[in-house]
């Protein structure tokens, strides 16, 4: 087992839950883009984005116990950033330029509530995991006094 393996494992977490904050707020900045793609030749909304963290590595037993014997690093990685399929949301505006032939303007599938909440647990995970890095630090420093 590496020494270092604290600061691996929350560096990995900082690094996914910095990523996620910045989709999210990708997402509160285009939830009113009614031209986020242009697709077959007509503009579709803008399509919230979400992040898939994954553990690294393998899961299975064998390649855990490898892993730990290797001394290899352990923690989150992003696995991809997938679109939510939920429908877009029509709003009656009939003066607004993408607005259909009944008035309707397909919008975003961003709620910025939700969006926010989002946001609260990343900044919650990314505060917890600079105080483990620190608890870590903190170790290794007092580990340090033991030889003096």
């Amino acid at each position: 087992m590496k020494l270092t393996n604290g600061f691996d494992i929350s560096a990995s977490a900082l690094t996914a839950q910095r990523l996620r904050m910045d989709v999210i707020s990708s997402n509160i900045a285009n939830a009113e883009t009614t031209r986020g793609s242009f697709v077959n030749g007509e503009f579709q909304p803008y399509k919230r984005k979400m992040v898939v963290l994954e553990p690294m590595g393998q899961n299975s037993f064998s390649s855990v116990l490898q892993n730990e014997m290797d001394g290899k690093s352990k923690g989150v990685k992003v696995g991809r950033i997938v679109e939510d399929q939920t429908p877009e949301k029509l709003v009656y505006n009939p003066t607004h330029p993408d607005a259909d032939a009944s008035g309707y303007v397909r919008m975003p599938n961003v709620d910025v509530t939700k969006e926010m909440v989002d946001m609260i647990s990343a900044s919650r995970s990314y505060e917890a995991n600079v105080t483990a890095l620190n608890a870590t630090k903190a170790m290794f420093v007092k580990a340090l006094e033991i030889g003096k």
